[in-house]
């Protein structure tokens, strides 16, 4: 604030009007400086602010609900992160990445064109967003701006849009998963959803260590991809993550199993379940802690088999590529989830 204040004093005491010295010019760029700075450390503080900022700036321009523009950046933002060489960061704020070409026009000669009039002539998707003129690949506003519009085309209420989506992207798995990120939005109405829980309550018996890579023998050779948690027989499982509900049923080697998708584009698998909670079905939204099934020793034969190990909670974690999703180890986000929630613990009392 005091960057901003200082940065309008100085505005103010330098005339618009006449020719400037040299020193009117050194206070205009430093003014200039200040506010830049004061910008930065404003967005730096409150990513989050910025980014509802854009999405309903976005949204009164084209009509499309803040939820649906800030699930498509969030999309975007997985795939971008999932896929660093493929996709470089091309905004500040924003996470879309659009190729060259389909942003000029595959047949435009100028594959960096940013003349709104040309673009269209070659059919590129490339939009002046903000309004200067230019359609800037560069820009946050003109790219989402430019995606969404596209989307747009089919319309733009909750039934029409994930057709464009569709559109767009020729990929049901990106349509789902753009649904299932609005879902969540529109439902709490913010976009601070990334906070995390332990899968069974803190304060219950359990014991678990780093098994990524351990040889499975049961079903063909394979490796663990997970961690094993320990615990008693009917001890509650809790979502770790504000998430959807993706798949619950039977898996012949994960026994009765959920999983949940969050809005890192992580699918957070829990197996060997002794049950659910009856009331929770696939597309339902849950949240850190809330108790989706129990632990049992359910698995490694036809619906129903029970008993072939001890009870214990198989958790895995998966990441989405876009088009195929691989497995990472998730015992150090365990070891930091189990951490953080033992200290909000601590701190109520």
């Amino acid at each position: 604030m005091k960057a901003v204040a200082a940065a309008t004093a100085l505005s103010l005491i330098i005339s618009p009007a006449g020719p400037k010295t040299a020193h009117a010019r050194a206070a205009n760029e430093k003014a200039a400086r200040l506010e830049a700075t004061a910008d930065a450390q404003a967005q730096a503080a409150n990513p989050l602010d910025a980014r509802r900022e854009l999405y309903d700036n976005i949204s009164t321009v084209t009509g499309v609900e803040w939820y649906w523009v800030a699930a498509v950046d969030q999309y975007e933002r997985t795939i971008t992160k999932a896929r660093p060489k493929a996709r470089q960061l091309l905004g500040q704020t924003v996470g879309v990445f659009i190729e060259p070409e389909r942003w000029a026009g595959e047949l435009n000669p100028d594959s960096e064109d940013t003349q709104p009039v040309s673009i269209g002539w070659f059919n590129g998707i490339g939009r002046d967003g903000d309004g200067n003129g230019f359609a800037e690949r560069t820009s946050d506003f003109d790219l989402l701006y430019s995606l969404v519009t596209f989307a747009s085309v089919q319309g733009t209420n909750d039934v029409r849009f994930p057709i464009g989506l569709w559109e767009y992207y020729r990929n049901g798995r990106a349509v789902q998963r753009i649904e299932q990120f609005a879902k969540m939005y529109k439902h709490y109405g913010k976009l601070d959803l990334f906070e995390h829980a332990f899968p069974v309550p803190i304060g219950s018996t359990y014991s678990y260590k780093d098994t990524w890579g351990d040889k499975r023998g049961w079903g063909g050779r394979r490796v663990h991809e997970g961690t094993d948690i320990f615990a008693g027989h009917g001890t509650p499982v809790r979502s770790t993550c504000y998430g959807v509900i993706e798949i619950k049923g039977w898996n012949k080697y994960g026994g009765w199993r959920i999983g949940i998708r969050d809005l890192n584009n992580h699918y957070h698998y829990y197996a060997h379940l002794s049950g659910f909670d009856k009331k929770l079905s696939v597309g339902d939204i849950v949240e850190p802690g809330q108790v989706v099934g129990w632990v049992g020793s359910s698995g490694y034969g036809k619906p129903g088999t029970s008993g072939k190990f001890p009870p214990h909670l198989h958790y895995g974690i998966y990441s989405d590529r876009g088009l195929i999703e691989w497995a990472f180890d998730p015992y150090p986000h365990l070891r930091r989830w189990e951490q953080q929630e033992r200290k909000r613990l601590r701190s109520k009392r």
